[in-house]
């Protein structure tokens, strides 16, 4: 699934959870943390107060109130000590639990800051290092869109020697993504989560797709001449039984592409595509579907 890095303000993504790099009392603090909490109002400090806090590389979640998406899941990071006081292990721990957390609430698309590089010392290379690696591990065996998003300087304070790292980093890898910059659809209608338990209902799911691959302003308008057409029914009944696996296969190579161009058309990981490939059986969230609906060109019919 795709996976960008963004310089923004995380408070004003629409994707469903965000996650805040919180400190142990869950209670609202400074950078990152101070600017969620004031996004989202008065309510997420009132149901973070019954949480009971979180210890390093644990992570909770909540409502996202105000703010443009659905969950807020607080991570405490470490605070840096050297490197030699287990401080990879627990930020690995916050990336990993945050995600986990993400996938049992149903979420298909998350956004992340960059844990610990703000006043908890992490070095910001490896930081980010640490974050880009687990994230990417992780995504090996789940789907799910996630963004891992550099703070907007205009917003935060950012130490001079932090900045310069920034500007590095950038300049090696390159433009930001511009993904999830605006072709996201609304997220849904926030709800309060209970502290003690989750609910086993499965979330309410909404796509977001990559500017990089962002379909024309059309798709998302309603084609009356298309809905007025009738469906070919024996075309339909044809089809019914065929999996979603084989569907794909069949169109990839009517549209001449190799597996690999197509995948990678889509932002689609290898490894993800061997597994749709190898399971007729395979069922995709809508993002991974509307990936491959636009690496193919197919049109709305």
């Amino acid at each position: 699934m795709p996976f960008t890095i963004k310089q923004c303000d995380i408070t004003k993504l629409s994707v469903d959870a965000i996650v805040n790099a919180a400190n142990s009392s869950l209670l609202g603090g400074g950078g990152v943390d101070g600017a969620i909490h004031r996004a989202a109002g008065r309510g997420l400090l009132e149901e973070c107060r019954g949480l009971g806090g979180c210890r390093t590389g644990e992570a909770k979640a909540t409502g996202g109130y105000a703010l443009p998406c659905r969950y807020v899941i607080h991570t405490v990071g470490p605070v840096w000590h050297g490197g030699s006081s287990g401080e990879r292990r627990l930020l690995e721990a916050c990336y990993r639990n945050s995600l986990e957390l993400a996938v049992k609430l149903g979420c298909e698309s998350v956004a992340f800051p960059v844990i610990s590089s703000g006043v908890y010392g992490y070095p910001f290379r490896e930081a980010v290092d640490v974050a880009v690696g687990t994230i990417r591990d992780f995504l090996e065996e789940h789907e799910l869109s996630v963004v891992l998003v550099i703070f907007d300087r205009k917003r935060f304070r950012i130490d001079p020697a932090v900045e310069r790292d920034l500007d590095r980093y950038i300049e090696e890898h390159g433009r930001i993504s511009p993904a999830l910059s605006g072709n996201a659809m609304p997220a849904k209608p926030r709800a309060k989560l209970s502290s003690a338990k989750y609910s086993k209902e499965p979330a309410p799911l909404y796509d977001t797709i990559p500017c990089a691959m962002a379909l024309p302003s059309s798709v998302y308008e309603e084609d009356e001449r298309a809905s007025e057409k009738k469906d070919d029914l024996s075309e339909l009944l044809s089809r019914m039984d065929e999996s979603f696996s084989r569907n794909l296969l069949r169109r990839i190579t009517a549209s001449g592409m190799t597996d690999a161009e197509c995948y990678k058309r889509a932002n689609i990981d290898r490894k993800l595509f061997s597994k749709i490939r190898s399971d007729a059986g395979y069922r995709p969230s809508k993002p991974t579907v509307l990936a491959f609906a636009v690496a193919l060109k197919l049109d709305m019919e």
